[in-house]
């Protein structure tokens, strides 16, 4: 049983928790032995391998300490099992930080300590025996694990940063194998006993393909392949995958393009470019079908037949290059991620078949902000925007999630200031469409109406819709009329010229 309430913005008090056990049938609450008046976080709690004890994540406010405890539900009693620091901040996580091992002795741990997420072989009182993975790449998830030979099958983000393959290793560490093959992102489902396992792989040239393979890597049959026979026969607009060099040189940023229908080099061609851009959020992934992160992903071939480009990115801090890469937003957000976009959108620009002046950036949310941050501080590279549901001051959003990345706007007024669309809205040019539910809870309206006042008090020209009844996302009925301006808005804005009469039929 948990207490708590409300949610409230950054550096104002958190409700005091507790955590409680009630015996299913009977009246009394037993609370676990934590003190409610320490400013703390409690991640979902769940049995530990005994399935008499609860195993309990603790988290202090500034989220740079983790522990975990195993407590009693009869008595309320708790034992520290595990206590981890980091310089930045530690992710609450519930899947996979602790896999307990049937041999009641052991478990395996995921972290991200070192800067890359890894699993960790640690007894049953915490202490650690050995790393099981290590290197500069990071763990996804564990798919099955073979407790008679003590081998762990898993995917990670190992060959590149944009694909997932499965591996094998040893409890030691030793003896890691990949299983999978190919230049491919695959989806694996391992068969129990773990001696054969099924992938269904594709990237961005090939339509998914499904095979079946055993536990040495070996391709025992090709079950299904999606590509039509007379795939060929059509014109499509052609998907490719490859990384540009950031400003300093020091990352090689994933950038998957969606070129037009006959794309002659000779042309020159409008930009849509879809973003998110949250702290290890990224949406570029090898995989078939790429463009579906964006509004009406569907759409993608439509607008390829259109003459529009379409670009999907990352920057540094968006998962591709460890927790190494992510803590360089701590303190900073908008900082990175701006100054990476605008390195691609230099990078675009500089082709000769790019139009100079049609660059739109969109994103919800997260990518909201960024979209409003690209159109402000970034306004001298990027031309129209469209932003949903934008964070327009940090202060705005609330403690658990702001606060892992920027401390309290006491702690870091310097950040918040810095990360505040507010304090660039003297640099906006025009070009920007702000969408956002009235009813929004999670990014609250107050965010679009203080960039509304900034901008209208300013005199600067602006799109808004307000969709009365809808949260983070519209409502149904509302969705039609929001996929048909945003049409319209790339019409008129990049093509120039009027929808087709007959678009209705979309």
């Amino acid at each position: 049983m948990w207490k708590r309430h409300a949610i409230l913005k950054t550096g104002q008090p958190n409700p005091e928790v507790k955590v409680g056990f009630v015996k299913v049938g009977q009246q009394g609450v037993v609370w676990a032995d934590f003190n409610e008046k320490d400013d703390q976080y409690f991640g979902q709690p769940y049995w530990s391998y005994d399935s008499k004890s609860i195993m309990v994540q603790w988290m202090n406010r500034d989220q740079n300490n983790l522990k975990f405890y195993t407590v009693d539900p009869l008595t309320g009693s708790k034992k520290e099992i595990y206590d981890e620091k980091q310089p930045t901040w530690i992710n609450l996580d519930h899947d996979e930080r602790i896999t307990y091992l049937a041999d009641n002795k052991h478990y395996i741990l995921k972290s991200d300590k070192t800067g890359w997420a890894h699993y960790y072989l640690y007894t049953l009182d915490g202490k650690l025996l050995n790393p099981i993975t290590s290197g500069e790449w990071q763990v996804v998830s564990i798919q099955y694990i073979d407790e008679k030979n003590k081998v762990l099958y898993f995917t990670a983000r190992k060959e590149n940063s944009a694909r997932i393959d499965l591996y094998r290793v040893d409890y030691s560490g030793k003896n890691l194998k990949r299983l999978t093959f190919g230049d491919y992102s695959h989806q694996v489902s391992v068969a129990p006993g773990g001696k054969y396992f099924i992938t269904n792989y594709s990237n961005v040239s090939t339509p998914n393909k499904v095979a079946l393979v055993d536990n040495k890597g070996k391709i025992l049959k090709e079950l299904a392949d999606s590509k039509s026979p007379n795939f060929n026969a059509f014109k499509y607009g052609k998907t490719e995958y490859i990384t540009v060099k950031s400003d300093d040189g020091k990352f090689d940023l994933p950038v998957i393009i969606t070129y037009p229908v006959d794309f002659d080099e000779n042309k020159s061609y409008p930009v849509i470019m879809y973003i998110y851009g949250g702290p290890d959020a990224g949406t570029v992934m090898d995989t078939w079908k790429p463009t579906t992160a964006s509004p009406y992903g569907g759409m993608s071939q439509y607008w390829a037949n259109e003459g529009i480009i379409q670009v999907q990115c990352d920057h540094r801090a968006s998962g591709h290059f460890g927790k190494q890469g992510v803590a360089l937003m701590h303190r900073n957000l908008g900082h990175w991620e701006l100054i990476d976009y605008i390195t691609i959108a230099k990078w675009l620009k500089a082709k000769p078949w790019v139009k100079k002046d049609k660059l739109l950036i969109t994103g919800h949310s997260y990518g909201g902000y960024m979209t409003c941050l690209a159109l402000t501080k970034g306004s001298d590279y990027f031309d129209y925007g469209i932003a949903g549901a934008p964070v327009t001051s940090w202060e705005l959003y609330d403690t658990h999630y702001t606060e892992r990345w920027m401390d309290t706007p006491q702690d870091n007024p310097e950040g918040y200031k810095n990360g505040s669309i507010l304090t660039y809205v003297d640099k906006y040019k025009g070009g920007l469409r702000i969408l956002h539910g009235d009813m929004d809870d999670n990014v609250h309206m107050q965010n679009t109406i203080q960039l509304v006042d900034a901008l209208t008090n300013r005199d600067k020209p602006f799109e808004l819709m307000i969709y009365p009844g809808s949260r983070h996302g519209w409502t149904s009925n509302k969705l039609k009329y929001d996929f048909k301006e945003r049409v319209r808005f790339y019409y008129q804005n990049l093509l120039e010229k009027p929808v087709p009469q007959d678009f209705d039929r979309w």
